[in-house]
Formats: structure tokens, C-alpha cells, sequence
């Protein structure tokens, strides 16, 4: 039983692993084109500075990203889905002895 406990600890891990790095690609991807965005706005039109604009709506995205790795969303991480699973599960099966 051991092992089988490390193995679903391990893929745990590793999922989480994954979805870390997943966000560090998407926060260095935001870093990179705000920078760029940054450069061409105050290079060729420094009067106005719309570089703020695709900064608001990038940053919403990064932002959920980051809450649901963190799982500060707790409906959004699977072991909410999986609770939520057995729960209407066990309903369904409550209701179906209630008729027999």
C-alpha cells in the first residue's frame, strides 16, 4: 500500500510541478511583451501612454492563473471537483433507496 501512496503523492507533485511551471511561462511571456510594448510606446508615441491598457488586460489573466495554482480558488483545484463528485453521488444513491 506504501508505494501505491508514494505513486499518487508523486503524481500529485509532479502535476503541481507542471502547472507551476505553466505559470512561469505565462508570467516571463508577460514580462517580455509588456517590455517590448513599453519600448515601442515610449520610443514612438510618448505623448500618450497606451501601453497601460493591454497591461490591464493581461494582467487579469496572470492574475487568475497565479490563484489557481496557489488554490486561493478552491473551486476551481480538482479536489473540490472530486468532493463535489462523491457528493452527488452519494445523494443520488440516498434518494434512490428512499423509493425501494
Amino acid at each position: 500500500m506504501k508505494t501505491n501512496d508514494e505513486f499518487e503523492r508523486y503524481q500529485k507533485a509532479q502535476k503541481k510541478v507542471k502547472e507551476l511551471k505553466g505559470f512561469y511561462r505565462h508570467l516571463l511571456v508577460f514580462v517580455i511583451v509588456m517590455i517590448g510594448l513599453i519600448y515601442i510606446n515610449l520610443k514612438y508615441t510618448p505623448e500618450v501612454l497606451w501601453f497601460i491598457w493591454p497591461m490591464i488586460g493581461s494582467i487579469v489573466p496572470l492574475v487568475f492563473h497565479g490563484a489557481k495554482i496557489s488554490n486561493s480558488f478552491p473551486f476551481f483545484n480538482k479536489d473540490w471537483e472530486e468532493k463535489k463528485i462523491k457528493q452527488f453521488m452519494e445523494e443520488e444513491k440516498t434518494h434512490n433507496n428512499k423509493f425501494e
